[in-house]
């Protein structure tokens, strides 16, 4: 599982239609092979951020993407709407388990073998 998160920040006047005018671009993202999630969506306390969130079943599913026409719409969409800063990283996650346990309880270990 690899998982893209981070930020983007924008005009604060244009956050709200550079995430419109990304809502068919995320739709479609969503149906290429191996996207489990693909969303931008604002930050409620900052007017320019968007937060960037993406789970990508393995590698190969994600150079795809990057690689096609999605992600370059992405590009451009983002572009049109003076981007001020970016910080977007991408992880490669080998263990992955339930926040919490199976009484109920939140956990910050990891607590399955």
């Amino acid at each position: 599982m690899i998982l893209i998160a981070g930020t983007v920040d924008v005009n604060p006047e244009q956050r709200d239609a550079a995430i419109e005018a990304a809502r068919l671009l995320m739709e479609e993202t969503r149906s290429q092979a191996g996207c489990v999630d693909y969303v931008w969506c604002a930050d409620p306390t900052n007017a320019a951020r968007i937060y960037v969130y993406e789970r990508w079943d393995d590698q190969e599913s994600l150079a795809a993407h990057l690689n096609g026409p999605y992600y370059k719409a992405m590009l451009k969409t983002i572009g049109d709407h003076e981007v001020r800063g970016i910080d977007v990283s991408k992880f490669r996650c080998d263990l992955s388990e339930p926040v919490y346990d199976p009484e109920g309880k939140p956990r910050a270990d990891f607590f399955t073998a």
